[in-house]
């Protein structure tokens, strides 16, 4: 009977690699290491991919199969997650503790992507435990197949630019303070491209254009992105062509990708390239160089101000993007010619994020929940049909309005329905959302001390049903609410999560599981062949 098994599996594997056969393939091997660093000046434990920090680029074209083989050499478990890579059919290999078993020290795991119907600027990032706070993340590239065309012409270059906040304490230390039940501390500064300021350079040459995809990779902090004397032309938002608006600087919260094209039309010298933190009391900075290949001069004079704690300038930013109607997408089809605002919700859900105090420690939950992970995957229950796990509507979706408690929190949702999510932040923080597995269009958002009232049905009037922009993460103001139209069309079980990773890690977090019952292959791939088996899952 098991070398039945083993057959049918080999014949699955075989007939899904067919079906791909016309779509290239690219292989990494990858060794994960712990080693030393000083982005701040001071000796850190990082984690490094094969020897780098930040680890090596993913660069891919649409549809093409990634095959990225993970060795662990750490002496703790570990996983990679793709940060906007939708997986299509595939949450299989999502890379969150949800869909995977994490990688054991000592051993090897192979995963299988493709990135299929998509384009444009992503990271990765390790996702157990506060991993992230100590390197392991990189950048990832989509680019459009050669017979699609783009709105804007090749770029000179193209680079990547990954910024986040940062602390000199071991990761091992940060994740035991939250443990403990106390908050994270004030970062101690911003890295870009793993180092602090002034520490890496970007080379132009004048008169030319240049592409730079910038990411906040970052734990706890929302930046402001500019460079001293240049404006920015932005194209693209998370695998969406945009209207080219021009600005001077860019708000970009806490897991969000942006592409701006930006040219070397200044007199030959060096410029300040300035990342700072936003809605701080403090203001961390940090900056790097933009190098003009004939400069005569350093940098010189002070790094460009820009905005701190003024949200409304930051709502109006993001109320100014938009989509390029006329644009293709992965697909030569316009992105306009898909009508969102025309097609009927099938559900709405409120999501509110709290603060809560539970056995004494600080937690953070969704409607109440706060989110414990379970002994197994989640997606590994759901397909061995294992019992205790975890409870499908476990997480109400409306506010309750109560104290919060603890609970493995799994949403239900049908495949191929329509759904409107509001995310409610009565707090006096950003938050910044992330759904795996999808995009969604931002069609609403209020701050409510501006606009005045909370979300109702009557709030939908003022939603932009024509041209907003589709992403896979979104900002919610203090005291506010965001509000998005997504597409239920990707099956799996999917993390919807805050990107502030201490909130994230206590709690605020629960997981979507889009399904189907007609156990297709149309609609979800079977289990991979090499599917790490854990917890209750373990012998199945």
């Amino acid at each position: 009977m098991a070398s039945w098994c083993y057959w049918v599996a080999g014949v699955l594997c075989l007939l899904v690699s067919c079906s791909n056969g016309e779509d290239p393939y690219r292989f990494y091997n990858w060794n994960v290491t712990y080693g030393d660093i000083y982005p701040l000046g001071v000796k850190q434990q990082g984690i490094l991919i094969n020897g780098q920090f930040p680890g090596p680029p993913l660069e891919a074209v649409t549809n093409d199969n990634l095959i990225i083989s993970v060795f662990n050499s750490l002496d703790e478990p570990f996983l990679l997650s793709w940060n906007g890579v939708q997986q299509k059919r595939n949450s299989w290999q999502d890379g969150v503790y949800g869909t995977n078993c994490p990688i054991s020290p000592g051993t090897n795991f192979t995963y299988v992507l493709q990135v299929k119907d998509q384009i444009g600027s992503y990271f990765y990032f390790p996702s157990l435990a506060m991993h992230k706070a100590a390197g392991g993340y990189g950048g990832i590239k989509i680019a459009s197949r050669s017979v699609i065309p783009v709105p804007f012409d090749p770029p000179a270059g193209d680079f990547t630019f990954l910024a986040g906040d940062w602390y000199k304490m071991n990761h091992t230390d940060l994740k035991a303070t939250l443990d403990g039940g106390s908050g994270l501390p004030f970062p101690d500064g911003i890295l870009i491209n793993g180092r602090g300021s002034n520490g890496y350079t970007f080379t132009v040459d004048q008169g030319k254009t240049y592409r730079f995809r910038i990411s906040n990779v970052g734990l706890t902090t929302a930046l402001n992105f500019r460079i001293q004397g240049h404006k920015m032309l932005l194209v693209e938002v998370e695998g969406t062509h945009t209207l080219q608006n021009t600005y001077d600087s860019l708000d970009i919260h806490l897991g969000q990708s942006y592409s701006v094209l930006v040219t070397a039309d200044q007199p030959p010298q060096d410029y300040y390239i300035v990342v700072s933190s936003r809605f701080t009391s403090q203001v961390l900075s940090s900056t790097a160089i933009l190098h003009y290949s004939n400069s005569a001069a350093s940098v010189s004079g002070a790094p460009p101000g820009g905005p701190t704690i003024q949200i409304d300038w930051s709502l109006e930013q993001a109320r100014s993007l938009r989509r390029n109607l006329t644009a293709s997408g992965p697909r030569p089809n316009p992105q306009g010619s898909y009508h969102y605002g025309m097609i009927n919700t099938t559900r709405t859900v409120r999501l509110q994020n709290s603060a809560v105090m539970i056995n004494g420690k600080q937690r953070y939950a969704v409607n109440s929940v706060s989110f414990v992970p379970a002994d197994t995957p989640l997606k590994l229950a759901d397909h061995f049909n294992i019992g205790g796990v975890f409870s499908l509507g476990s997480i109400p979706d409306n506010p309750t309005g109560s104290g919060g408690y603890l609970q493995t929190s799994v949403m239900a949702a049908d495949f191929r329905g329509f759904a409107e999510f509001v995310f409610e932040n009565t707090e006096d923080s950003v938050q910044s959302w992330h759904i795996d597995g999808h995009n969604f269009f931002v069609v609403g958002w209020l701050i409510c001390r501006m606009d005045g009232g909370q979300w109702s049905a009557a709030s939908r009037l003022n939603y932009n049903l024509r041209d907003t922009i589709s992403r896979c993460t979104v900002q919610v103001y203090p005291q506010s609410w965001t509000a998005i139209y997504m597409p239920l069309d990707n099956v799996g079980m999917w993390n919807v999560r805050s990107q502030n990773w201490a909130r994230q890690y206590l709690g605020q977090q629960f997981y979507l599981r889009v399904y189907s019952p007609a156990n297709s292959w149309r609609d979800e791939y079977p289990i991979p062949g090499n599917a790490l088996r854990c917890g209750r899952a373990v012998g199945m």
